[in-house]
């Protein structure tokens, strides 16, 4: 009897640099690894979109469409290159116009993608349907996704075998155009007996020439066990990462899977062991000088009660590195159990796990729903589309009453085709005023990428990646020696340290850095500063000045703007008085307890 062959899609460089990195790996280092993983006989990656779409502006000053066409040169014209698309979202976090729906599959098409995976966090088959028609439109094959996970203990009404076989015949009946379909666990915390029968479900309910895939994580510890479940019930594809981007929060490795079928009645993609072990050793060698994350590659217990995904959980903590509070991290996972509870089990993968996790940060920052988070409160007021369940009445009134915000049940295609500012024309004007190019990629980058989009055309993005090259060494070992910058009370400085032989340490030169030289220090009053502190109460950067100093301002009054895990932050007046002084300036970042302004 001849094996099933299975198709293997290689998600290396995409979710796999995703999960490690948060997408944070530069199209140089890794190219040279395409090419190996191209000999070692792969032709179906994923390459593109989801998250890693905007982290090449937002952290590698590259243009993802540059690395997408250069990605395609690699492989070849043979090559099944997938993107990850969500839904109406499409690449971004905010919710997307027909029109920007309709140019990202546009564009996707003319930049080398061959198929997208299209998926729906919330299930919403209404988020679905547009989307895959752009696809198909634009001469795309259409993944279709019913996005899965376990709910926390206790939790029912979704996310079991008869939820999704409710979605699979939404999205059958709705007459959605695709060709297979994938069941996507984004934070691996399905139990493998459960995949087992949701695969056994599909394949009874599908036309039997559909492919039907798994992906899944292995941060929860059961990946292995569940592709192995998935295989037995007859699914047609897996997903597998290599190392040093497998396991740990990213997909298994494709040596571990090769080793756990051997002996089977499986041929995974026809794939040999010695071929991706050079392949892997030319992966590690690209990314040796990168700094992997010690939580990416660990596996977590505690994700089944506070499922967070792997894509999500390493690029949470790099901005919580970066606004260093990554010492909240245990508290805000712990929270998310809650946070998923109450805001009607949507699944936990972009953009509702970002929902998730702000409001678990928002939760321990500031207290237990003492703020609510504006993505997690749109959610819940219906403004994504509509979740599994009813979201907890409280936490919606709590929402309509901080956002000022409507609860609705409008889709969230017709919400979004509504609002002028989510139109080609808003960002053809954005563009004109800065003196961009008016190309189809400027406005789509500048629409999936806000400010940061058109910082980055306007040649001004910046390079955050940690490389263990340039990284500052570890408190308490030696060779702290070298060019660091460094942020004190807001503002950032450029300082040379110099080690002594008796291992003192000695900080010379220290001179404003170039961002921040000429800037103004803020004015306060004539009276000088008041007697009231206003504080930060986490670390992140000043987004936006809203009061202005003499301003009279009522108790709750928005001060301004904190920008934290890319979650608006309101700095709100604790009191009546008259506003004194304001001590920091926008884009200073600022760090847990920091005078921001004072009042009288």
């Amino acid at each position: 009897m001849a094996k099933k062959l299975i198709d293997i899609m290689d998600t290396t460089f995409r979710d796999g640099f995703q999960s490690v990195f948060g997408g944070r790996v530069l199209m140089d280092d890794f190219l040279p690894a395409v090419e190996a993983a191209k000999e070692a006989g792969i032709s179906h990656f994923e390459f593109g979109g989801g998250a890693r779409f905007q982290s090449l502006f937002f952290y590698l000053n590259e243009n993802a469409f540059e690395m997408m066409d250069k990605f395609r040169e690699k492989v070849g014209p043979q090559a099944n290159l997938q993107t990850l698309a969500r839904g109406v979202n499409t690449v971004m976090l905010d919710t997307g116009s027909s029109e920007l729906i309709d140019l990202h599959a546009k564009l996707f098409k003319k930049h080398g993608t061959t198929t997208i995976r299209n998926f729906d966090a919330l299930n919403d088959v209404e988020n679905l349907k547009y989307s895959g028609e752009c696809i198909k439109k634009h001469g795309l094959k259409h993944e279709v996704v019913v996005t899965i996970m376990d709910l926390p203990p206790g939790c029912t009404g979704a996310h079991d075998v008869a939820f999704y076989e409710k979605v699979l015949r939404e999205i059958l009946d709705s007459g959605i155009e695709y060709d297979s379909v994938c069941f996507k666990d984004a934070s691996g915390t399905s139990n493998p007996h459960k995949v087992y029968e949701t695969i056994k479900m599909a394949k009874r309910l599908l036309p039997e020439d559909v492919h039907v895939r798994l992906h899944t994580h292995e941060t929860a510890g059961v990946s292995v066990a569940s592709y192995l479940a998935a295989l037995d019930a007859g699914v047609d594809g897996i997903d597998l990462a290599a190392s040093p981007v497998s396991g740990g929060t990213s997909q298994p490795d494709i040596l571990t899977l090769l080793h756990a079928t051997k002996g089977s009645n499986y041929d995974l993609g026809g794939l040999e062991l010695e071929k991706i072990l050079r392949y892997e050793e030319v992966l590690k060698d690209c990314l040796s000088d990168y700094f992997i994350p010690p939580e990416a590659t660990q596996v977590s217990p505690l994700i089944p009660f506070s499922p967070m995904p792997g894509g999500a959980l390493t690029a949470n903590t790099q901005m919580m590195r970066d606004n260093n509070s990554l010492d909240k991290f245990p508290e805000v996972i712990k929270a998310m159990r809650e946070v998923v509870e109450k805001g009607g089990y949507g699944t936990s993968v972009t953009p509702v796990s970002q929902f998730y996790w702000q409001q678990a940060y928002a939760n321990v920052m500031f207290g237990s729903w003492k703020q609510i988070a504006p993505g997690y409160g749109r959610m819940v007021l219906g403004y994504f589309g509509k979740t599994p369940v009813a979201p907890d009445p409280e936490i919606v009134e709590l929402a309509s009453k901080q956002l000022k915000l409507e609860p609705t049940t409008k889709t969230a295609l017709e919400l979004a085709d509504a609002d002028p500012e989510k139109s080609l024309k808003h960002f053809e004007e954005i563009l004109k005023k800065e003196g961009i190019e008016l190309t189809e990629e400027n406005i789509f980058i500048a629409a999936s990428c806000g400010d940061k989009g058109v910082k980055f055309l306007k040649g001004e993005g910046e390079v955050n990646v940690r490389k263990l090259s340039n990284m500052k060494t570890e408190k308490g070992s030696k060779d702290m020696a070298g060019q660091y910058t460094v942020v004190v009370n807001g503002k950032k400085y450029n300082v040379d340290v110099v080690e002594g032989h008796d291992g003192s340490v000695t900080v010379t030169n220290a001179a404003p850095a170039a961002s921040e030289a000429p800037a103004a220090a803020p004015a306060p009053a004539a009276g000088g500063k008041g007697s009231i502190d206003v504080l930060s109460q986490t670390p992140g950067n000043v987004w936006k000045i809203v009061a202005n100093v003499g301003d009279q301002l009522k108790e709750g009054d928005t001060i301004m703007i904190l920008e934290a895990m890319k979650m608006e932050i309101e700095i709100p007046a604790p009191q009546d008085g008259v506003l004194k002084s304001i001590e920091v300036k926008p884009n200073d970042a600022v760090t847990d307890g920091q005078l921001l302004a004072t009042m009288e």
